[in-house]
């Protein structure tokens, strides 16, 4: 199931100059924290947070269980093989702060997975031609807690875009629903009707302008098997980016711009957060006072470009245009100008 963890992120670079106050206060009380500094081959302390600016790359996962701080699952999904990322996120935020890039990576692309430090000494083996999505899995089996996972799916994405990552973020499920609650709903607009035939949601909504509340919410970007699309991950993908730019827009409306909304969003956020022990109090504060400005349409949602893999039609490659892609986000340059399709804003409809 697809957890809100980029619906959060999203949430604390919106919300502007009182969202950054009340970051301040929360920060160090409600978040989980991961430390992964000693599971990666390189200084954690360079980092495009730091006071000297620079461009930002925030790894947001979403995982398909909930865990605890040792790993361990919190809901009945299988163990180990039940632990991978079904939202994979990297969001680019430009060194000017005038750009805000998400860039979606389905989790059923095919990439080389390296080796993977994890806790107790252990090492993973690496894997070739393995789903991006299996890294997480592979680390926790490796190191049995969550700083394990996280490492092997930073290293992994790491590896395979050649992007570096400053800092990782995970939101569970039950914050997802409180998050867009917390707001009073969010706006999606269909050009057909969109119902579920399989038993994993509710979700039955007519064509046009459709108010959400939390549980529809979730229903919509969990949906697969939609009456007219083929079940893939990839139409799922769609429906995330409709939905975080309608909480980008929800959240910079004047209705949710009062302290008191923007603390329960801010509290529905953080206690569902679980990040890097490397973000400090300091950067997340800076960067969020820096972000303030930026507006819906300077939120931009692309998918990386892939085709169907020659090996399975169920698994898919990155493109030539997906190596453009990520030279552009490593060049701090639009990824957008690269790209042969337009992109999504958070101004949306």
């Amino acid at each position: 199931m697809w957890r809100g963890v980029a619906l959060g992120v999203v949430v604390l670079l919106t919300c502007g100059v009182v969202a950054a106050a009340a970051l301040v206060v929360h920060l160090y009380q409600a978040p989980d924290r991961v430390d992964v500094s000693g599971l990666l081959d390189r200084d954690p302390a360079v980092a495009g947070t730091s006071a000297s600016g620079g461009a930002v790359n925030i790894l947001l996962l979403g995982s398909d269980s909930r865990m605890d701080e040792n790993g361990a699952a919190i809901d009945d999904v299988g163990g180990a093989e039940g632990m991978r990322t079904d939202t994979t996120i990297i969001m680019h935020v430009s060194a000017d702060r005038s750009r805000v890039e998400l860039v979606s990576i389905p989790r059923d692309s095919l990439v080389d997975i390296p080796a993977c430090k994890a806790t107790g000494g252990k090492t993973t083996a690496p894997r070739s031609e393995a789903m991006i999505n299996s890294a997480f899995s592979r680390g926790w089996a490796a190191g049995g807690d969550l700083a394990s996972a996280v490492a092997c799916a930073w290293v992994t994405v790491e590896s395979a875009t050649g992007v570096r990552i400053d800092h990782v973020a995970l939101v569970d499920f039950a914050g997802f629903e409180q998050m867009v609650d917390a707001v009073g709903g969010v706006e999606i607009y269909l050009d057909e009707p969109m119902r579920d035939w399989s038993s994993s949601t509710r979700l039955d909504l007519p064509a046009g302008r459709n108010h959400l509340d939390g549980p529809q919410a979730l229903d919509f970007v969990r949906a697969r098997f939609v009456v007219g699309t083929d079940g893939s991950d990839i139409a799922r993908i769609a429906n995330q980016q409709q939905l975080l730019g309608a909480l980008a827009r929800k959240v910079s409306a004047s209705d949710v711009s009062d302290t008191v909304a923007l603390t329960r969003l801010l509290n529905a956020t953080l206690s569902s957060m679980t990040i890097d022990s490397g973000l400090t109090m300091g950067d997340a504060t800076s960067l969020a006072m820096s972000l303030r400005s930026v507006r819906a349409d300077d939120i931009v949602f692309v998918t990386v470009p892939f085709a169907a893999a020659p090996q399975n039609p169920n698994r898919v490659v990155w493109t030539s245009e997906a190596d453009e892609l990520w030279a552009a986000m490593i060049a701090d340059t639009p990824v957008t100008d690269v790209l042969s399709h337009p992109p999504t804003t958070a101004a949306g409809r």
